[in-house]
């Protein structure tokens, strides 16, 4: 059985109360449930942090051992070169998310520190950028 950790970044524990015109009014929690019903041979596991040395933490407590990790990091995507070499130091692929399409946002959003050493990026598709992610790996 795959193991797929998805690891939200900052603000998104805010999802469903925040910027809904942006984000929707689903809160994660509600989506993760749904995501492990449709995956029932995947072993999911989720983690969220609004801090970045916990990420880094988590990114190095499974980039051994996990099959897969679906990151979406928020603004840290977009600022922090150390959340990029944790991806680059682990053997686990990390593909990275984005419930919003980050190239019609603000210029500062259009660049990302980790998707070089990211398996892929998947942006644009709301909560369903986290499932296409999860597919991706047990293909």
């Amino acid at each position: 059985m795959k193991k797929i950790l998805i690891l939200n970044g900052p603000n998104l524990n805010l999802l469903g109360v925040r910027e809904k015109s942006i984000y929707g009014s689903q809160d994660f929690l509600s989506y993760f449930e749904e995501l492990k019903q449709q995956f029932e041979t995947v072993q999911l596991h989720y983690f969220q942090s609004n801090s970045e040395g916990g990420l880094i933490d988590k990114i190095h407590e499974v980039g051994f051992e996990f099959d897969g990790i679906v990151l979406n990091a928020g603004a840290y995507t977009h600022t922090s070169v150390a959340i990029g070499d944790a991806i680059a130091a682990v053997t686990t692929p990390v593909i990275e998310v984005h419930i919003s399409n980050v190239h019609q946002r603000e210029e500062f959003r259009h660049h990302s520190f980790l998707a070089k050493n990211c398996k892929g990026v998947i942006c644009g598709f709301g909560l369903d950028s986290y499932r296409l992610g999860i597919q991706a790996f047990i293909k």
